[in-house]
């Protein structure tokens, strides 16, 4: 059985929520209690002396519900619209709960074009490293109001920018917090025989077959799109966990060495390039 004490020494930390993590389903309005606490622990854990990155997603769905939009928008004039009204919302509130804690956060807002130019992507790694210098917690999430996906200069989902990213600053552990405990055998909505993988050492097709899509009315990343996030996060060198974003204390669990989620095991490769992952799209959108 593997070990999860190892989780204990890591030092710079990705997490990644998605909207449906962040919203209530009943109104699709923001569940201000659980950011209240994601924030305290973000905050706790860079009190700690970890490096730490928030990916979150939530910017259209904020925006959605601000301009009175019932359904997730399908044009994409109309996703970047909400994008830009929810982004400048979602982060405001983030702001405030973060000055509550005396903890500096940051806006980053990134492109597929962030990372394919090798200027921007340098600038890119050299603003997260001062800010980490700097004891700043940066919150990512990708510029929907520029982003143009019949040009192919976006990432597609919040799964695959959190993996780049973790590739980017060189991370060492990338959290997940999703609508699901972990990867399962099968759909457990479905199959309730299925059973909950505790620790994956390799991503193959008997795994990647596994994988179901998700349905959530307002995120985009179902579990292909995290096993495509786990094979950049692993290849890159850090090791990635996939728990259920309902109880955002999974990631002091996570941590602390404790068995929540799924593990994914990281096998850093030698010739590793984050280009390979982005030009020769080796993830799923």
């Amino acid at each position: 059985m593997i070990s999860r004490e190892a989780l204990l020494d890591k030092k710079r930390i990705v997490v990644k929520i998605g909207s449906s993590s962040l919203t209530h389903p009943e109104t699709g309005s923001l569940n201000l209690e659980k950011m209240e606490r994601l924030v305290r622990i973000l905050t706790d854990i860079r009190n700690q002396g970890k490096d730490v990155i928030l990916v979150s997603s939530g910017a259209i769905a904020v925006g959605r519900k601000a301009l009175g939009l019932m359904e997730r928008p399908k044009l994409r004039a109309v996703k970047q619209a909400c994008a830009a009204v929810g982004q400048a919302r979602l982060m405001m509130v983030y702001q405030k709960l973060f000055a509550e804690y005396n903890q500096v956060a940051a806006q980053i807002l990134m492109t597929k074009y962030t990372m394919i130019n090798d200027i921007s992507r340098s600038n890119a790694k050299n603003t997260f490293e001062e800010l980490f210098r700097m004891g700043v917690i940066p919150i990512v999430n990708e510029n929907d109001t520029v982003s143009t996906e019949e040009l192919d200069l976006d990432f597609g989902d919040n799964d695959t920018l959190s993996a780049i990213v973790t590739a980017l600053v060189e991370g060492d552990l990338l959290i997940l917090l999703s609508d699901i405990d972990g990867l399962y055998t099968d759909d457990p909505k479905e199959n309730q025989d299925a059973v909950l993988i505790s620790c994956v050492d390799e991503i193959n097709e008997d795994l990647c077959s596994m994988a179901k899509d998700s349905t959530s009315s307002v995120g985009t990343g179902g579990m292909t799109t995290k096993i495509s996030a786990a094979k950049i996060a692993t290849a890159s060198g850090a090791n990635m966990v996939i728990t259920n974003g309902d109880n955002v204390r999974h990631i002091y669990h996570i941590i602390e060495g404790k068995e929540v989620g799924t593990l994914f095991l990281a096998h850093k490769q030698n010739n590793f390039n984050i280009m390979d992952y982005i030009t020769t799209k080796q993830y799923e959108k």
